[in-house]
């Protein structure tokens, strides 16, 4: 793994028109991860996604959420899915994609405009459902990818443009793989 180099605000800024050419429809679904625990990552290629589990193999059912009045995992923070280009950016190396946490990094057009909240997405046998649930940098994503990472992912253009991603729930188990066309359903 190359070792880190965190961008500024002005070179993030110049990828923008890379990402912004993602596929509005059909896109690709370029990694799975799979979190079994806190700080542990797998990329498999091939998950399956079901009802009440999410990713099988991943913690989200037992990892809880300080969101939820209960602590209990938060229904509509079930996947996380994230933009290739904008990863790529971040990251600046595909052996680094995992750090960000999310399962399934696609290319994609991620905006509001493209994907409000309800949009359904067929990815394999599998269709996932965008949440309203925002999706936002954290401490975490500052320590791998920078702060100046976090501060252009969750500023209002980054936000509009879902750049750290999105929240989506399953609402047809099936199996995924890498390389699957996502698409709009």
């Amino acid at each position: 793994m190359a070792e880190p180099r965190h961008l500024t605000t002005e070179q993030l800024e110049a990828g923008l028109e890379s990402i912004r050419q993602s596929p509005r429809n059909d896109g690709v679904l370029e990694m799975i991860v799979r979190r079994p625990s806190v700080g542990e990552r797998e990329v498999v290629q091939q998950g399956e996604l079901r009802l009440r589990d999410g990713l099988v193999g991943d913690s989200w059912a037992t990892r809880g959420c300080p969101l939820t009045p209960d602590g209990s995992a938060h229904p509509d923070m079930q996947l996380n899915v994230m933009n290739a280009r904008a990863l790529a950016l971040v990251a600046q190396d595909k052996a680094r994609w995992q750090l960000a946490g999310d399962e399934l990094i696609v290319d994609l057009d991620l905006s509001e405009e493209n994907l409000p909240a309800g949009t359904r997405l067929a990815i394999g046998s599998a269709i996932i459902e965008v949440t309203a649930q925002p999706h936002t940098g954290c401490e975490k994503f500052a320590e791998r990818f920078g702060a100046d990472a976090v501060r252009f992912v969750n500023s209002p253009l980054g936000k509009r443009q879902r750049l750290r991603g999105l929240n989506a729930r399953v609402v047809e188990a099936g199996v995924i793989r890498t390389g699957d066309v996502v698409r709009k359903v």
